[in-house]
Order: structure tokens, then sequence, then C-alpha cells
């Protein structure tokens, strides 16, 4: 996939760093990634309120439940009571708070479009956005990967692991909000959704694997690229001579 330059200035004097290499280094290391496993576009909006604050593995089993109890499409979410809908997706986490978004989601899908997603997705972006966000319990995060991953939007998404390793590149933007960073992907790349789609799930192959809160910089692909791997491979380097 094609990917221009990107170069961004790091924290370091006179530092810059490529975004175009390190999506490259990145998809060289892990490969493609296939994001998002799911059945469809209901299930990948699903899968986004299930995942917040959780491990994938945990909101799969909450998806297997659903799918068994034979209710995984609106009408039977929006028929199912709330106390036995968090008993179902119990494994995700948080599970009263995260049967209450569903529920808000399909309550609003019923009363605006009639479950009908292609409609909804018909809006501009900005507007679309701005919808979601008004939804209980999706915040930027989750309606960025409703826009990336199930409605194929330009949209690059924000989260913990991309945070993180954005700061230890060195390209932490000034005021840490959530724009700041998106504005950082968004501005210096082509507005693609299939790039921001595998750049996304690369970061996140990332920070699960190597870049981690204790990150294992010996072992990392951007090592070369980032000034906390560099200090922290050279730091090893010099408890070996020792």
């Amino acid at each position: 996939m094609e990917v221009a330059q990107g170069v961004v200035k790091t924290s370091e004097p006179g530092g810059e760093i490529s975004l175009r290499d390190v999506y490259l280094k990145l998809y060289a290391h892990f490969g493609p990634q296939n994001w998002w496993p799911s059945d469809g576009r209901f299930e990948m909006i699903i899968g986004a309120i299930l995942t917040q604050s959780t491990a994938w593995a945990n909101v799969e089993k909450a998806i297997a439940s659903l799918r068994q109890a034979n209710v995984l499409c609106p009408r039977g979410l929006r028929s199912i009571p709330q106390a036995r809908l968090a008993g179902l997706v119990y494994s995700s986490g948080y599970f009263n708070a995260k049967a209450r978004k569903i529920k808000a989601f399909v309550e609003h899908l019923g009363s605006y479009y009639s479950d009908d997603l292609d409609a909804m997705f018909r809006k501009e972006t900005r507007e679309l956005r701005r919808e979601l966000l008004s939804i209980h319990g999706i915040g930027e995060e989750t309606a960025d990967s409703i826009l990336l991953y199930a409605a194929d939007r330009p949209v690059f998404v924000i989260d913990a692991y991309t945070r993180r390793i954005v700061e230890r590149l060195g390209l932490r933007p000034e005021g840490d909000s959530y724009n700041a960073y998106q504005e950082l992907f968004m501005g210096c790349l082509p507005c693609k959704p299939a790039l921001f789609n595998e750049y996304h799930a690369l970061l996140v192959a990332l920070g699960k694997e190597v870049c981690r809160k204790k990150p294992i910089c010996h072992r990392c692909c951007l090592n070369t690229l980032c000034a906390h791997g560099r200090e922290q491979v050279e730091k090893s380097r010099m408890e070996i001579r020792r």
C-alpha cells in the first residue's frame, strides 16, 4: 500500500520521524492484520462497544454468547432484558454498563433508521460522528472505530496503545488531546480507510506484544527510530558489559 512520507518532528532537537517508515517497519514485522474480525458491520459495532477497557479475547467470548443466545441483531438486543444481556457480555467486563450502552445504540438504530445501517451510514462523516457521540456510552474512540471499520470512513482511531507508542517515539502533540493525536496521523497521511485500518491495527499489535507498559525494547521493530527504545537498548548493553 502506498504511503506518503509524513515526516514529523520529534521532541529531540532536530529529530524527525517518517510515519511512512514507521508503517513499513510495522507491516514488514507483523504483516497484514485483517482487522476487524467479525461477521458484518453490526457485529463490528457491538464489538467496538464491548472492547472498551478490555482485551479482544474477552470480547470474542461475549460475542459468542450473544450469537449462541440468538440475539446478535438489533431486534434481539432490544427485546432481551438488560440483566440477561449483562450476563451474556459478562466476559467483557463492566458488563452492566456495556449492556446499557448496547441497548442505547440499538434503540437509536431502531427509532431513527428502522435498523437500517445503510441509511445511518449515508450521512456525511462529521455529521455521523456527532450523532454517534450523542448516543449513551459512545465516546471518541468507539465512534471512530465504528466510522473506520464499519462505515469505511477515513478516520484514524486513537487508543491507549497508539498514545503510548506516539509518546515513546517522541511525537506527543501539544495539548495531549484526542484530536491532537488524531491530527498527527490524519494531517500527515493520505486519508484512505484501508491505510488507516491497517496502520491502527499494526500499532495495536505492537502495543500488545512489545510496546507494553513495561516495554520489551530489544524486540521492537521500531527501536532504531524510537528515542526511548534506543535508550533502553543501550542501557541493556551497558548492563551486559558490566
